[in-house]
């Protein structure tokens, strides 16, 4: 919806305005100009980016669209569900969490937190790492590295839509320079034309620059800035998994550990303190 809503303000104002004033729309009407912005644009995109990032494009307007794809009470169920692993192995030692990280499609702890349980990714980071504890994994240093080079790694593979995206941006101006120049080239074939017929090729030139612009300044950068929000908000996950395993393998207590994984998170979707107490005090116990 906030997609939708800025690309129609976006619109509405640019030619809204420009009718407003007096100017007739149809001049802006250049399809072969589009067709040479557009389709430089996509070539180019395709020539600078992995084949990875070219199937990844699918998705980004999903992700542009959704925004966000965790909100609070997937973070609270989260949190929950880490409070759940880790009062088990306080309990009950750390190899108790064996039978749930080597099958979590019927662990009995991960069935009880269904979004969790559906994020692939989440809980294959989860399991990792837990099964990397119940083998005896001590170095909480050397974790905590490996941790951050995991991320780094997940970060860099997001970041490559991202840039794809703010580099196609950067160049859709020149390309729209590019369409105006055949136009004017175009134009000087024509210069024995009578001035009605120059101006409106000359005007459709200029169309190229205007929407090579506007393609580049009213949705291309804003669509990437976008997109590296919602990635930025969405890594807060896995540094709130890192910060709870991390103080875990530090010995606190499953309540304490859980404020650490708590703290991680963005402050818009950060759940109270009496918010987790309260949700973790409705859990059932795990069985080992």
């Amino acid at each position: 919806m906030r997609l939708i809503v800025g690309i129609l303000v976006v619109l509405i104002s640019v030619f809204g305005g420009y009718a407003a004033s007096g100017a007739h729309l149809a001049v802006l009407f250049q399809p072969f100009e589009a067709i040479i912005i557009l389709g430089a644009a996509i070539g180019s995109f395709v020539i600078g980016n992995p084949p990875a990032v070219l199937k990844g494009i699918g998705g980004m307007f999903g992700t542009l669209f959704r925004g966000p794809r965790y909100n609070k009470a997937a973070y609270l169920e989260l949190l929950g569900l880490q409070y759940t692993l880790f009062k088990l192995a306080k309990s009950k030692g750390n190899l108790a969490l064996e039978a749930h990280v080597e099958n979590p499609k019927e662990s009995s702890v991960f069935s009880q937190f269904p979004v969790f349980a559906a994020d692939h990714h989440a809980v294959e980071f989860m399991c990792d790492y837990l099964r990397m504890i119940t083998l005896g994994t001590e170095n909480a240093h050397e974790l905590e590295a490996l941790m951050d080079e995991e991320l780094e790694t997940h970060h860099q593979e997001r970041e490559r839509l991202v840039v794809g995206v703010q580099t196609l941006a950067d160049a859709t101006p020149a390309l729209g320079i590019v369409a105006a120049v055949l136009g004017v080239i175009h134009t000087m074939g024509a210069i024995n034309q009578p001035p009605e017929v120059l101006g409106h090729l000359i005007g459709g030139a200029l169309v190229g620059t205007f929407l090579g612009v506007l393609c580049a300044y009213g949705f291309f950068g804003p669509m990437a800035q976008s997109l590296r929000n919602i990635f930025e908000a969405e890594s807060k996950y896995y540094l709130s998994m890192k910060a709870g395993l991390l103080a875990h393998m530090a010995g606190y207590a499953p309540a304490v550990s859980i404020e650490f994984a708590r703290k991680a998170l963005m402050s818009e979707v950060r759940p109270t303190f009496a918010e987790v107490e309260q949700s973790t005090a409705n859990l059932q116990p795990a069985a080992s």
